[in-house]
């Protein structure tokens, strides 16, 4: 299916979308500014990834972040007060939604590059399920919504992304103990490919994609493909088992917060 690029514009509330020679910029954003994580981009971002996935006039994607950071805020008892614990009902549509983001990500059978403008406190498998990953000097890469600072089960699919990435027993300890990882740091750990000026990220993802998009289309499409088989395999068998046990988690009234 090709979708025009006018019919993007205005369909979401938290990705500005923009196309050239076959190259798909995804900007993440609230209002303007750096995306806050909350409801809204939960429920948006699985249907921006599907919709693109089907879009058969991308030829490379581009995931990007506006303003400081790529993803935020750091999780807080404030974002999530006791008495806005879910119930196991209202958890249930976080579950299918949960199940959809990566795996729709995923199913973008394109190669995808992330841009990480500024620290990823929030999704950062976002950016690492992206077959390229660049990151300016000023990136940050941590799972605040989680462990430690979130006081949750990491079952949404970080966890699986994180394990993939850097090895089984780096990411325990990253997710046990909060670790903040900094674009040096994560390039050490291989979850960053080059790290950057903040102002060169974006054009040197241009560069890259621009030069990608020349190859035939079938080679770029069955190459992603290929090469995200695997991750594809551990997020289907992983993902819904860890966002039942978080829901477990958040339900549970003796938590300190949900």
């Amino acid at each position: 299916m090709t979708i025009a690029l006018d019919d993007y514009a205005g369909k979401y509330e938290h990705v500005a979308v923009e196309r050239r020679d076959g190259v798909m910029q995804l900007t993440l954003h609230t209002g303007g500014d750096s995306l806050r994580w909350g409801p809204g981009p939960h429920d948006e971002l699985w249907q921006v990834f599907r919709d693109v996935g089907e879009d058969r006039e991308n030829r490379v994607v581009i995931l990007t972040g506006t303003g400081e950071e790529f993803t935020g805020p750091i999780c807080s008892e404030e974002e999530r007060p006791l008495d806005h614990r879910p119930t196991p009902q209202g958890w249930d549509h976080f579950y299918w939604a949960g199940k959809q983001l990566q795996m729709n990500l995923l199913n973008i059978e394109v190669p995808m590059i992330a841009a990480v403008n500024g620290p990823a406190y929030r999704h950062m498998e976002l950016a690492l399920l992206c077959d390229i990953v660049l990151a300016s000097e000023t990136a940050v890469f941590v799972d605040s919504g989680h462990f430690e600072h979130g006081n949750l089960v990491p079952g949404d699919g970080v966890n699986v992304a994180c394990m993939l990435a850097m090895g089984v027993n780096r990411a325990r300890y990253f997710h046990y103990t909060g670790q903040e990882l900094s674009a040096a740091e994560a390039k050490e750990y291989g979850l960053v490919n080059e790290v950057l000026p903040r102002e060169a990220v974006l054009n040197r993802a241009w560069e890259l994609a621009l030069r990608m998009a020349r190859k035939p289309a079938l080679q770029l499409r069955y190459s992603r493909v290929i090469l995200t088989q695997h991750m594809k395999k551990q997020m289907q068998d992983l993902v819904g088992y860890g966002m039942a046990l978080e829901g477990l988690c958040i339900t549970d009234p003796s938590s300190p917060f949900g």
